[in-house]
C-alpha cells in the first residue's frame, strides 16, 4: 500500500500546555537566535487610541494571577474577542484597548521525524537543542495583561468583554475596575482636583502632574 509521510515542516502546533510554565531563562530573538517565526499579535492598541485623557475616565484591567507564559496566539485571540464585543455593544469609537504584555520569549521544539523509514535518521537526544517554534510573553503574578479605558456608562460591557478574554488564557485571571482616571497614575478625585488647579500637563493618552520644583518659567522674575 501507499505510505503517507508527514514532512517536518507540516507538523501541527504543540498545545500551549507544553509551554505554560516558566522554566528556562529568557530566550529572545537576536543575531544568535535567527529564523524566529513572526508573532501572531501585531497590533497592541485597538479602538480610539488617540482619544484625549479626559474622554475615557474608566479603566478596567485584566490581571494574571499565575507565573506563566502567554502565547502570542492567545494574546491575539483575547484582543479579537474584546475588540469585537465592545465594538458591537458600545461602538468602535467609545473605548481604547491596550495589550500590556509583549511576546519576546522564543519557544523551541526538538522536532522528531515521524515518517516511515525515519528510524535510521532519528538521533534521539543527540543535539537536542530545539529550533525556534513560537513566541510567548512571560508574565508574573499580579501583572496586567490588558487594559481598557472607556466612558463610565459602558462599565458593564467592558467587564463582560474582558471576562470573555479570560477564556483565551490558561490559569487564573482577575478583573479589576481601577480607581484611577483612565491610563493615568492618579486617583479620580486627585485628577479632578489637579485639573481644576491647573497642575496637570496633558500628554494625550495620559496626564502628568506638574511638580513644584524644576526650572523656573520665563515670566517668573
Amino acid at each position: 500500500g501507499r505510505t503517507r509521510t508527514r514532512q517536518q515542516g507540516e507538523m501541527g502546533r504543540r498545545p500551549a500546555r507544553c509551554y505554560r510554565y516558566i522554566k528556562n531563562k529568557p530566550y529572545i530573538k537576536s543575531r544568535f537566535c535567527r529564523g524566529v517565526p513572526d508573532s501572531k499579535i501585531r497590533i497592541f492598541d485597538v479602538g480610539r487610541k488617540r482619544a484625549n485623557v479626559d474622554e475615557f475616565p474608566l479603566a478596567v484591567h485584566l490581571v494574571c494571577d499565575e507565573k506563566e507564559n502567554l502565547s502570542s496566539e492567545a494574546l491575539e485571540a483575547a484582543r479579537i474577542v474584546v475588540n469585537k464585543y465592545i465594538t458591537t455593544q458600545c461602538g468602535k469609537d467609545n473605548f481604547h484597548l491596550r495589550i500590556r504584555v509583549h511576546p519576546f520569549h522564543v519557544l523551541r521544539i526538538n522536532k522528531m521525524l515521524s515518517c516511515a523509514g525515519a528510524d535510521r535518521l532519528q538521533t534521539g537526544m543527540r543535539g537536542a537543542f530545539g529550533k525556534p517554534f513560537g513566541k510567548v510573553a512571560r508574565v508574573s503574578i499580579g501583572q496586567i495583561v490588558l487594559s481598557v479605558r472607556a466612558k463610565d456608562t459602558f462599565e458593564s460591557h467592558v467587564v463582560e468583554a474582558i471576562r470573555r478574554a479570560t477564556f483565551k488564557f490558561p490559569g487564573r485571571m482577575k478583573i479589576f475596575v481601577s480607581k484611577k482616571w483612565g491610563f493615568t497614575d492618579l486617583f479620580r478625585e486627585e485628577y479632578l482636583r489637579l485639573k481644576a488647579e491647573g497642575r496637570l500637563k496633558d500628554q494625550g493618552v495620559h496626564a502628568k502632574r506638574l511638580r513644584e520644583h524644576g526650572p523656573l518659567f520665563k515670566d517668573v522674575v
